[in-house]
């Protein structure tokens, strides 16, 4: 039999390793297994362009087919991995079939993670994580009026901007006593919660869902408060659970993801794991973490396609993530875990764009930039290269972000 590298996922992190096996060198046979229908796409339009119509599935593919037939990388759609057999290499799927593999990259990354509400199994009722999930709120969006999303991070924000530029009724409802709770400083929420509001958006905060009702599909939902408000469609975005089950049953080192050093290499020597499933070391970081980032599974699926081919390249990228809503563009760079303070550039009270330095110990250790693109490249310049900045003048807008930067070369 010839050797075979056998991809378990389909999403960015899948498709890069495959992709990236090719560029390495590796001559023998590459195959996918996914979950879905389809060959990898994009996922962040789906919250955006996609969900609102002004994208097709053709239009966000990573690649199109021909690109993975010219490089002949195979695909199985529609089939689940039910477990990993690491002594005999073996995969087995639920459709009955056995594979056999010399080498394994797993890229299960996560699924939304599910609320159990009376009536929360009503129609008209979704999460977002997959194309199918869009196809089915594109099509109820179709004759929805007004809409309740559950969950005010980014994704809930980006479908309330999707929806009101739609012309419907928005209320998001969230449990926190802001939105982008977990995610943002507190001058970065009000900010958010400002612009939608100016758009016609009701954002509610100290509150969340308590019971969907309505006869045939849902009509309304009853908040924790008890107030009711109607609903044509809803939306349920409260965060994602890593697909660790997998690894984990296979004997693999699971902590808050499956667990893998700088070169993307598992506890298994033969199977490597890359993006939203992994928990990893980033030595610009100086710590371990997971991420749910397209670049990061991107970066991180080179380093793993790398060490299947028997090279070594070190995963150490500066995590980075964006963010549209109506015509704000946000760029975060780094992660703001731990920060001690917070530096605004730009008037956060009436403005369309603003830049937050997140701060620890009087180092930059992120940034979010919202229409401030010469900002985001500046710090991220700067973390990346281990660069300085100048902090007396973040808020100086008379300064050029590029010469915020002390470079002592």
């Amino acid at each position: 039999m010839p050797r075979q590298c056998i991809i378990i996922g389909g999403s960015h992190a899948g498709a890069q390793v495959a992709i990236s096996l090719r560029q390495e060198g590796w001559q023998e046979r590459i195959l996918v297994i996914g979950n879905e229908a389809h060959l990898p796409y994009h996922r962040p339009p789906l919250s955006k362009g996609f969900v609102s119509g002004d994208k097709s599935l053709d239009d966000i593919l990573l690649r199109p087919a021909s690109y993975f037939e010219k490089h002949d990388i195979e695909f199985v759609f529609n089939v689940d991995v039910e477990s990993i057999d690491r002594n005999n290499k073996t995969i087995n799927c639920n459709n009955g079939q056995t594979y056999t593999y010399d080498k394994l990259a797993l890229a299960t990354g996560a699924r939304v993670r599910k609320i159990d509400l009376p009536g929360s199994d009503l129609p008209g009722i979704h999460y977002l994580r997959t194309a199918s999930d869009a196809q089915a709120i594109t099509h109820d969006c179709q004759s929805a009026k007004s809409a309740i999303i559950v969950g005010g991070g980014y994704i809930g924000l980006e479908l309330a901007a999707s929806f009101k530029k739609a012309g419907m009724q928005v209320t998001v409802l969230e449990m926190a006593p802001r939105v982008l709770a977990r995610v943002a400083a507190a001058e970065v929420a009000q900010f958010y919660t400002r612009v939608h509001t100016e758009e016609g958006v009701n954002i509610v905060t100290g509150t969340s869902a308590a019971a969907f009702t309505g006869s045939n599909r849902v009509e309304s939902v009853t908040d924790t408060n008890g107030a009711q408000y109607k609903a044509d469609i809803v939306i349920i975005g409260v965060g994602v659970i890593p697909n660790t089950e997998l690894a984990r049953d296979a004997g693999l080192d699971v902590d808050n993801g499956i667990m893998v050093n700088e070169y993307a290499q598992t506890s298994d020597a033969s199977i490597v794991a890359a993006g939203d499933c992994t928990f990893h070391p980033n030595a610009l970081l100086g710590r371990s973490l997971r991420l749910e980032s397209v670049p990061n599974a991107t970066e991180q699926a080179k380093s793993a396609a790398a060490s299947l081919c028997g090279n070594q390249k070190a995963y150490a990228s500066l995590p980075w993530f964006w963010s549209d809503q109506f015509d704000l563009k946000l760029q975060i760079a780094g992660v703001n875990t731990d920060y001690d303070k917070v530096i605004l550039r730009g008037d956060a009270l009436q403005s369309r764009s603003l830049a937050a330095f997140y701060l620890k110990d009087n180092t930059v250790i992120a940034v979010d930039c919202i229409n401030r693109a010469p900002e985001f490249a500046a710090v991220k310049k700067a973390m990346t290269k281990g660069l300085a900045l100048r902090i007396d003048e973040l808020s100086n807008e008379s300064i050029k972000p590029k010469d915020l930067i002390i470079d002592n070369n």
